[in-house]
């Protein structure tokens, strides 16, 4: 009997670890992406480790957190200077950085990576952050193109793996995409759906599927409109028009493009048609894939379906 009431205080207790709320996140990647998740993340109570293997770049991810910070004030503390330096100190408070992902792991609820589109580097990342991470920590990806299958298939917690996607820029957009594969319990589902709305978004469920949602819908409108330009039915100019006016969206999908980067689109694209070569929706442009064999990526390098300098 007391073997029996000991395993079962035993599984309360891990379901109650399992359930806990998340509350120290460590986000892997110091680009817009990864900063944006921190500034949120410590905006809303989080304590926040920044991690990047470029020391600059923390530096300047902090200096940007800091800087969106300040303006968050200008709006919303006008007239209150003091409780304004008081919230960019409480929030700066909660974030920290380092070079050294596997000795900050140590005690997170929460590892979120953003960084490099690329599945080899993804999984050498979470592959080894599996071997030093506690038994408890949720493994995330911020990817909006590859399977979070995948990525997952280099760690030994296939349950305690998920898509977390958020859009750019992440201070200002509300949505978050959380992504279940067949091997994610509802369990960390759960807490994944849970920590989005902690952070004031939105969160929809999807299956791990292509592109997820957003973009599953989004980069095939995209491509369609280059298709179209290319077989002389439209300009580019024309149709960004036709889609701000008439469906009323707040860029035409060439804006879109240039906004996103060429490259980075052509990524997708490129990821989609390996894995679905028979489907129509997702051939490749030619128009595209020589804007980015010639470097223009759009408004990043200030030049792609239209001209920036």
């Amino acid at each position: 009997m007391a073997f029996f009431t000991h395993q079962v205080i035993r599984g309360l207790s891990s379901s109650a670890v399992r359930n806990a709320a998340i509350k120290h996140v460590t986000i892997i990647g110091g680009g817009q992406m990864g900063a944006g998740i921190a500034q949120v993340a410590a905006t809303t109570g989080h304590s926040v480790v920044l991690v990047d293997t470029n020391e600059e770049i923390l530096k300047k991810s902090a200096k940007g957190i800091e800087g969106s910070l300040k303006r968050v004030v200008k709006k919303k503390f006008a007239d209150k200077p003091d409780a304004g330096a008081e919230f960019i100190a409480k929030v700066m408070a909660n974030v920290s950085i380092s070079t050294d992902a596997a000795s900050v792991v140590g005690s997170t609820d929460l590892v979120l990576e953003a960084i490099v589109e690329n599945l080899k580097i993804k999984q050498g990342l979470f592959g080894a952050l599996d071997k030093v991470a506690p038994a408890h920590t949720i493994f995330a990806s911020n990817t909006s193109s590859l399977p979070i299958t995948d990525i997952a298939s280099s760690t030994s917690r296939l349950d305690r793996f998920g898509g977390l996607h958020f859009f750019n820029p992440v201070p200002m957009m509300k949505l978050v995409e959380v992504i279940g594969t067949s091997a994610t319990s509802q369990d960390t589902f759960d807490s994944l759906l849970a920590f989005s709305k902690a952070l004031g978004k939105t969160p929809v469920s999807c299956k791990d599927t292509p592109g997820f949602i957003v973009n599953r819908l989004l980069v095939p409108y995209m491509m369609e409109a280059i298709r179209l330009h290319e077989r002389g039915h439209g300009s580019k100019e024309d149709i960004d028009i036709a889609m701000k006016l008439g469906a009323g969206y707040p860029m035409g999908p060439f804006e879109l493009l240039d906004y996103v980067g060429l490259d980075t689109a052509k990524f997708i694209m490129d990821g989609w048609v390996e894995k679905d070569p028979d489907n129509p929706l997702m051939q490749p442009s030619e128009m595209l894939n020589k804007l980015v064999a010639e470097g223009k990526f759009g408004k990043k390098t200030g030049e792609g379906f239209y001209k920036y300098k």
